[in-house]
């Protein structure tokens, strides 16, 4: 079974071939961060012009990749919901073109199921339950997991994701963008965490829910108050601004394994490649099956898509071809037994 994926739901123009659902032979990503970095995000407008300038020729190069055409293809999928309208609408548009043309089935994925579906194809020990953290920029939520392609909401952020706060701590700390692999850095090389440490978001409550915009604020604060910073001070303030951030997504993570006896721990998203997040699951969840999915699978790519959309097609599901975009996701909600 060989499956296209296409994925343009915010940045990243990515398209992906998959054999079987888990063999990965192509997985082609465009990065657009060079366009949006003057402005410190990203830019709605700039990034759906860039999709249809860059897909086709991703589209060429994964199938060069894979060695394969388009007539060798089972079926075709994009990423439906959610993400940026004008973006979801290039590669959901171009998906269905290449369906109608050859004569393929349709899948519309679920961007946020996508990216729970990495861990089930890069792992092969994965075992479920599994209770699973998707942080991004866009993102931040933790899913229970009781098999492959189904996933129940445990706990969201209430305001900021984890990579939006880590993108504005950068702006603050002028450190530019993006600003989660930018305040890593920073981090790196400071010689201590800033003192006193930030303040632990939600702390005392039973929810596993998520909050950043209390630490982005107690950044901006301290940046004032401080005035002209000297680099020791940043490097400072930036590592223990990610020790904050990284403790709160642990701290909820073990809380939710231990709510639903869960045997694996998996992380997708963006924020997922944050070496400091796997270093503190590793040393605080010792027995735990942790899964951590190769960078390409954590970032926004196409062959996550391709993946969910074969476990989709291997039911004997489809999606007609005027299924529209969305811009949120629908989850059904998890509840304590």
């Amino acid at each position: 079974m060989l499956v296209l994926g296409i994925d343009t739901s915010c940045d990243e123009t990515s398209a992906g071939i998959v054999r079987d659902g888990k063999e990965v032979l192509a997985n082609r990503i465009s990065s657009q961060v060079s366009l949006h970095r003057p402005f410190g995000g990203v830019v709605p407008e700039i990034a759906s012009r860039s999709h249809l300038k860059r897909l086709l020729p991703v589209l060429e190069e994964a199938f060069r990749e894979a060695g394969i055409g388009p007539a060798d293809l089972d079926a075709v999928a994009a990423t439906c919901r959610p993400g940026l309208i004008g973006a979801l609408l290039v590669g959901l548009t171009g998906a269905k073109a290449l369906a109608w043309r050859f004569g393929l089935p349709f899948l519309g994925i679920d961007h946020i199921q996508a990216h729970l579906h990495a861990a089930v194809m890069s792992d092969p020990e994965l075992a479920f339950p599994c209770v699973s953290l998707i942080a991004s920029g866009g993102h931040t939520s933790l899913f229970y997991m009781p098999g492959p392609g189904m996933g129940l909401r445990m706990g969201r952020t209430l305001d900021d994701a984890a990579g939006e706060a880590l993108d504005k701590a950068a702006a603050l700390l002028g450190l530019g963008y993006p600003g989660g692999p930018a305040v890593e850095e920073a981090a790196a090389r400071a010689d201590r965490p800033a003192d006193p440490p930030f303040p632990r978001p939600l702390k005392g409550r039973k929810s596993l829910d998520f909050s950043f915009s209390g630490l982005k604020t107690a950044l901006r604060i301290r940046v004032r108050e401080g005035g002209a910073l000297p680099p020791e001070e940043v490097h400072r303030l930036a590592r223990a601004f990610q020790e904050a951030v990284v403790d709160h997504l642990v701290s909820r993570c073990l809380a939710a394994v231990k709510a639903v006896g869960a045997r694996s721990l998996a992380i997708g998203g963006g924020v997922a490649r944050n070496r400091l997040l796997r270093k503190e699951l590793s040393r605080r969840a010792p027995g735990l099956h942790l899964s951590f999915p190769p960078p390409d699978l954590c970032s926004d790519n196409g062959a996550m898509v391709a993946g969910l959309a074969s476990l989709r097609l291997a039911r004997g599901e489809k999606d007609p071809l005027d299924l529209p975009a969305a811009p949120r996701t629908t989850f059904e909600a998890w509840t304590p037994s």
